[in-house]
């Protein structure tokens, strides 16, 4: 690491001969002023890593040169000296955007650790960082060969998201690699676990299975409102467990988590099985069989989703539950914004349910448009861009509102989505499905190895078209692509965001419960 250069200023400087020789023993090259006028002119002409800026000086106050300081380079770490604890000086620095303080009299213990608090701390955390997560990998490796139910495997993909969250800022892309082969191999573990167990969930009692798309109303939301209380539940279509964990900073200034859970996605994970299947508190197939002017095959024309109140409602009447409801369903910061304006009667309501669908549309917007692609590069730009959506939409506002009005939230979504990378071939006919992840049709030609088939759907509770019509589904990060058109779906679609498939990404899903701070 190259030497660092200090600039200290006090009109004492010479009573702290001491502290400079320690820095110097310590490889700091030790620049020294005292007074304000001569920092600013060494501010002009070098590079400072950090400067130690003492308060109480003659002429130019510390806190004046503290300000002009700022105006020539905002970024230089500035730690006041203060012989003072008064609170208004305190204010007044830490204003003027001081990065840390020490009261006199200092020793070099002090002055070396906020050397690295402020100038080496990104260093040093990505080191430990990096040493945690070698010691932890062999620890979550043996935990993906030995994980055998939905709650062992829910451990294990909260551990590689907490270090994916953790290793994201890492300058060291060694450890990037490393998560991403560990992200592979669960996948392909949590697949085989898949093909294993999922139509067996269907067959046995329901507490065998996990908390699914047809069960979380009536599991996880409904019991509150049974205990009469008032419950606003944000749906947050395409909302992975990953990006839920990076905007918990935005809910904490009003909210804080009473519960977080993850729950499963049915097959497949598209927005038409998983969130009618969560709005009617049914399977497809049973939604199908009771509502046949509400279900839309997949090759049938029209919004496959515009039911979703009159399931809901349906769904509350089957478990006798009389409570008020409000539905809506957000597009845009406009509507949001009418949202905000009619609050205080859409609380009036016992169940106010919303879907926020921007999630949803940037991911499409990713595939379609090249800009948006080159923004949300990889995963951890694809987590940015979410955030910072969050962040200048109108939810933050809603966030306050509700806080104000001491109304309980409850976050959840359909199903995730999945960078994919590896295409498959795969043959159908002009009624097959045209989703990338899963299939359903009668006449499909593919590789029994590469997909999870259910030739039965009924066994699973998914419509069939026809009396041979099956489902296949991608698992990973593979694509399907038809042979006649396979280099235009490959350079297209190829490190796309899609879900419908088999993956931690799609199935595993961010469930919270947040109470008014």
């Amino acid at each position: 690491m190259a030497e660092q250069k200090i600039l200290w200023v006090d009109d004492e400087i010479d009573l702290l001969r001491a502290h400079i020789i320690f820095l110097e023993q310590k490889n700091f090259i030790v620049k020294t002023a005292t007074n304000g006028n001569d920092a600013l002119d060494l501010v002009k002409k070098e590079y400072f890593d950090i400067i130690f800026l003492d308060e109480n000086m003659p002429g130019l106050s510390g806190i004046e040169t503290l300000g002009e300081i700022k105006r020539i380079n905002s970024s230089i770490p500035i730690v006041m000296i203060t012989k003072s604890e008064a609170e208004n000086i305190m204010e007044e620095a830490i204003g003027a955007s001081i990065s840390d303080y020490l009261i006199k009299p200092v020793n070099p213990n002090q002055i070396l650790l906020a050397i690295k608090k402020n100038v080496n701390s990104k260093q040093i955390v990505n080191e430990k960082t990096t040493q945690a997560y070698q010691t932890t990998f062999r620890n979550i490796s043996t935990e993906i060969n030995e994980a055998y139910t939905f709650d062992e495997w829910k451990e294990v993909y909260k551990k590689l998201i907490y270090w994916e969250l953790k290793l994201e800022n890492s300058e060291e892309k060694t450890m990037d690699e490393l998560l991403l082969m560990q992200k592979k191999e669960a996948n392909n573990s949590f697949s085989k676990f898949i093909k294993k167990n999922y139509v067996n969930w269907f067959q046995g009692n329901e507490k065998d299975r996990p908390i699914m798309s047809h069960t979380i109303f009536k599991n996880k939301i409904f019991p509150y409102l049974k205990n009469g209380e008032k419950i606003f539940v944000m749906v947050f279509d395409n909302l992975r467990y990953d990006q839920w964990k990076a905007l918990i900073p935005f809910f904490s200034d009003y909210y804080k988590i009473d519960e977080e859970d993850i729950t499963c996605s049915i097959l497949p994970t598209a927005t038409q099985y998983a969130r009618n299947a969560m709005f009617a508190g049914l399977m497809p197939s049973e939604i199908n069989k009771l509502y046949p002017d509400i279900w839309l095959n997949d090759e049938d024309e029209g919004n496959k989703n515009e039911h979703e109140e009159e399931l809901l409602l349906s769904q509350l009447k089957r478990n006798n539950l009389k409570s008020t409801t409000y539905y809506d369903k957000i597009f845009n910061n406009k509507q949001g914004l009418r949202l905000i304006d009619n609050i205080k009667q859409i609380l009036t309501n016992d169940l106010t349910t919303v879907v926020f669908n921007f999630i949803d549309i940037m991911s499409h917007a990713r595939t379609e448009m090249q800009m948006i692609k080159e923004l949300a590069e990889d995963e951890s730009a694809y987590r940015s861009i979410t955030k910072s959506w969050f962040e200048h939409s109108s939810i933050l506002e809603l966030l306050k509102k509700l806080s104000e009005e001491k109304i309980k939230i409850i976050i959840t979504t359909d199903h995730g989505t999945v960078n994919v990378s590896s295409p498959i071939k795969v043959i159908g006919d002009k009624n097959t499905t045209t989703n990338l992840r899963y299939k359903h049709g009668k006449s499909l030609n593919y590789n029994e190895k590469e997909v999870f088939e259910i030739t039965k759907p009924e066994l699973v509770y998914l419509p069939k078209s026809n009396v041979s019509s099956r489902y296949i589904f991608t698992t990973n990060a593979d694509f399907f692509a038809y042979p006649n058109n396979f280099n235009h779906y490959v350079k297209y679609y190829k490190n796309t965001f899609q879900h419908g498939g088999v993956s931690l990404e799609e199935m595993m899903l961010p469930f919270a419960v947040l109470s008014p701070k």
